[in-house]
């Protein structure tokens, strides 16, 4: 099989970017790394364990394998950016959060993919689907697959598409010859750097995790440190200011596929810091947002109260104060000192 070919069969799948890569150690292995080294992963043990040295090779995923075609899926939908957003009482949600779990649609595309492949290829082949969790470093395989480079803000940048869009991989065991990385066209511009509120871009190309917003609201499982609390602003789930400022995506594409719709664009605090535990679930059921799990939403929720320094906050966060779980009572705290301050 072709590149041509295995692109033509991930449009059919409804991929918008699609390249194969080597299934070999990618030179990014050594900074990958170097960045676990200086701690820039906080506490996410996934990336730091022993899963850290799997990343190494593709082949400790599948031994034979030989390429890896990467895929892109558009999740970009006709809504506001977090940088032209006002309203203080409502909750800023991550934009690839506010439809259903990508998990899932992109691994169904990817089996539809595989499927097709299969038939084609002529032959019995191994393969494996990797979608976001598997330990592969998956940026790294996607630009050296042509889907992009990648940007100072260490997301993977198209230059038609911009960087709203996910990424998956399926390992072939099939050889095919892989596509080249395009060149970086982030230039001289420094806008996702001098934008982060919390200045988790301390060098072009580097993120450090502990810093960022999405690590404070979505991974981080204890309390956020005090000194990065104001600088969170709205944000309950994931901050896309990076992607927002970004030049590459002032005209990115939009998608038309239901699955990203918004089910709840920016919800309204107050409604937020009254939901209950069952009501959670139910609400973001099959959404990225249950990853937060419900006391680390309701601590996001009680610092984007504290945020607003609204005085209509002041009776949901001293509920939130008086809870049980720890966590959220004393972001409840922190916030009804806001309003005091």
């Amino acid at each position: 099989m072709t590149g041509a070919e295995i692109r033509d069969l991930a449009a059919q799948c409804g991929f918008e970017l699609a390249g194969v890569a080597p299934a070999e150690p990618a030179d990014d292995r050594i900074r990958y790394h170097d960045w676990v080294a200086q701690g820039f992963a906080g506490e996410m043990r996934y990336l730091t364990d022993r899963r850290a040295a799997v990343r190494d090779d593709p082949r400790n995923l599948l031994p034979s394998a030989r390429s890896i075609v990467c895929v892109g899926k558009v999740y970009n939908t006709p809504w506001p950016y977090s940088t032209h957003f006002d309203d203080d009482e409502r909750g800023w949600i991550s934009r690839y959060a506010w439809g259903g779990d990508y998990h899932d649609e992109m691994r169904h595309g990817i089996e539809e993919l595989d499927r097709r492949v299969r038939a084609c290829a002529g032959t019995a082949i191994e393969s494996r689907v990797c979608v976001d969790t598997a330990p592969l470093l998956e940026r790294s395989y996607a630009r050296l697959a042509g889907l992009g480079w990648i940007g100072k803000n260490t997301c993977l940048i198209d230059q038609r598409l911009g960087s709203w869009f996910f990424l998956g991989e399926l390992l072939l065991s099939l050889e095919i010859a892989p596509d080249a990385p395009p060149p970086d066209r982030c230039g001289t511009c420094t806008r996702c750097i001098d934008a982060c509120p919390t200045g988790a871009i301390p060098s072009p190309y580097v993120i450090d995790a502990a810093r960022c917003i999405s690590y404070f609201t979505i991974e981080l499982r204890g309390p956020v440190p005090e000194e990065h609390r104001a600088a969170m602003g709205p944000h309950v789930f994931g901050c896309d200011i990076c992607q927002d400022v970004c030049p590459w995506n002032r005209r990115a594409p939009v998608t038309g596929d239901p699955a990203y719709m918004p089910r709840g664009f920016a919800p309204r605090l107050e409604e937020m810091a009254e939901l209950s535990a069952a009501e959670f679930r139910e609400i973001f059921r099959g959404t990225p947002v249950t990853r937060a799990r419900y006391s680390g939403f309701l601590r996001n929720v009680a610092i984007a109260m504290g945020n607003a320094r609204q005085e209509k906050f002041r009776e949901p966060l001293q509920k939130l104060a008086a809870a049980d779980d720890p966590l959220v009572a004393e972001s409840a705290r922190w916030g009804l000192e806001q309003l005091n301050s």
